[in-house]
């Protein structure tokens, strides 16, 4: 106890072990928040079964208040050492621990909040702060890289298809919404059959019954395939160039760094030049 009250009155340290996973303690501490945040997401997994949470009710409940008070104190902690305090409360993870740590005081007054719990499992993400992986393995870079170049490309082609569906939609809303008993009863509802069946999803609970709607059914279904590939080939295009780029004015290709223009190796983040 008098370690904590020491390492408490020490904010920078306090810092380090809570923010940093470079040594024993940070990834200690990591380790065990994540720990944490597994079992509770079981909890929240088994406490939505009835018929298994009526076994290990007691269990259940001293489980989830020892875990909230745990997230509470770490989250007080968070703040506590920071230095821009405002800067982690606003952050992406600051709202994402404090709303997983709400759930157990907002069920008092509404009961369905309890389920909120499962927010933490985006607290995993920290998974990638612990491991260094975007840091070591350029594979993850490439293709986040790949991605990010490919968005502008990705949305047109995205943009294309909700109209496509409209225009599909629409037809099909034409040649079957006057049938009796029809199930194409509006045309967001044929939409709606669109976009399953040109994903190929096929749900089956709306079919049409006439052979011109039978028949765009089926070339629907053949221009599915063909529309899931595309932004694949974008995507796959991309980090063919990526691969290929070299870098520019002695700055590394991957993480734009200044190298050492007779290097082989980025000393930065080891992109072979």
């Amino acid at each position: 106890m008098k370690k904590f009250w020491t390492l408490l009155k020490d904010k920078p340290r306090l810092w380090h072990i809570i923010f940093e996973s470079d040594d024993r303690e940070s990834k200690a501490f990591d380790l065990t928040v994540m720990i944490a945040i597994v079992i509770s997401l079981v909890v929240a997994f088994v406490e939505s079964m009835p018929s298994v949470a009526g076994l290990y009710k007691d269990i259940l409940t001293v489980l989830e208040y020892a875990l909230t008070f745990f997230f509470t104190v770490e989250y007080l902690l968070r703040i506590y050492c920071s230095p821009v305090k405002r800067e982690y409360v606003m952050s992406f993870f600051g709202i994402i621990d404090l709303l997983a740590t709400l759930p157990l005081y907002l069920s008092f007054l509404l009961p369905s909040t309890k389920y909120m719990f499962i927010l933490r499992a985006f607290r995993l993400i920290r998974i990638f702060r612990v491991l260094k992986l975007f840091a070591f393995i350029n594979e993850g870079y490439l293709l986040l890289e790949s991605i990010k170049r490919s968005m502008n490309k990705i949305l047109v082609y995205f943009l294309f298809v909700i109209v496509l569906v409209t225009i599909i939609g629409t037809l099909m809303y034409m040649l079957e919404g006057q049938q009796p008993d029809t199930q194409f009863t509006d045309i967001p509802t044929s939409i709606y059959w669109a976009i399953v069946t040109m994903t190929t999803v096929g749900y089956g609970d709306i079919t049409p019954v006439t052979v011109v709607g039978r028949l765009l059914s089926a070339l629907v279904m053949i221009l599915g395939y063909t529309i899931i590939a595309v932004p694949t080939g974008i995507v796959s295009a991309t980090m063919i160039n990526e691969t290929k780029r070299k870098g520019v004015n002695g700055r590394c290709p991957r993480c734009n760094q200044k190298t050492d223009l007779n290097a082989n190796y980025c000393k930065h983040c080891g992109e072979r030049l």
